[in-house]
């Protein structure tokens, strides 16, 4: 969505919050060239999804001034620590600076309101495109590319679902209880884990490397089953999250 005014100043980052790969950033420092920062948490589903177009974006676009910034606001507790976010920066393969929001600071001085947030700041460090949730990624990079003065094809849809008018089929709700499992619609589902081990989702085994958010069924539409898990030793559920899928 399109600021609705231009002079909306992006606030400054706080002093003292964990930086990886990068030393600490300061908005006024970047002034001169767009920046597009993104709020998400590596234990929600709907971040991981937005992962592969900010990796695009910062791979196209950085050679031509972009600066990409993840801002990490955890939603849950056991993603407020910042090692835990540490290793999934790095897991999740992500090279563009991350700040961690250790104190919702960020969050509050931006007044976000959910996972994922991005926004889009133009050279004079002003609010230029916002949007609040997954999709609408066209309409991010055409903004991204008109404050980089480029006229190109914009990426292609990661899953068919992203593809603007894509008919969704609403999902089932998360469940933060156990036993997570029992009869659901969805298009995938997630879970929310901690620690390191084996989660078997159906019968189907599935190695945990550390604690985050894992796709656990992947429809390729909306689809209504029933599921079961099983946790290794090791491991702990937090929640089972559901996304779209085709209608």
């Amino acid at each position: 969505m399109r600021a609705p005014v231009d002079h909306i100043a992006a606030p400054e980052f706080p002093v003292r919050l964990p930086w990886f790969n990068s030393e600490a950033l300061g908005m006024k420092e970047l002034q001169g060239r767009p920046v597009l920062l993104e709020f998400w948490d590596c234990c929600r589903a709907n971040s991981i999804r937005t992962l592969p177009y900010m990796r695009a974006w910062h791979e196209r676009y950085g050679p031509h001034g972009l600066e990409v910034i993840g801002v990490h606001t955890a939603g849950f507790e056991v993603s407020s620590d910042p090692a835990v976010v540490e290793r999934a920066v790095a897991r999740l393969q992500i090279t563009y600076p991350v700040v961690v929001d250790t104190e919702l600071e960020i969050w509050e001085r931006y007044g976000t309101v959910g996972w994922p947030a991005r926004y889009l700041c133009d050279h004079r460090g002003m609010v230029f495109e916002h949007h609040l949730g997954e999709g609408d990624y066209g309409e991010t990079e055409r903004a991204i590319q008109e404050l980089l003065g480029l006229d190109m094809p914009v990426l292609d849809p990661v899953r068919p679902e992203d593809a603007p008018g894509a008919p969704l089929e609403p999902q089932s709700q998360d469940r933060d209880d156990p036993p997570y499992g029992g009869p659901y619609t969805a298009g995938g589902v997630w879970g929310v884990l901690e620690g390191s081990g084996t989660v078997t989702v159906n019968g189907a085994a599935l190695a945990v490397p550390d604690t985050g958010c894992y796709e656990l069924i992947s429809h390729p539409r909306s689809t209504t089953a029933d599921l079961a898990l099983e946790l290794s030793d090791g491991l702990r559920c937090h929640a089972v999250c559901f996304t779209p899928g085709l209608a």
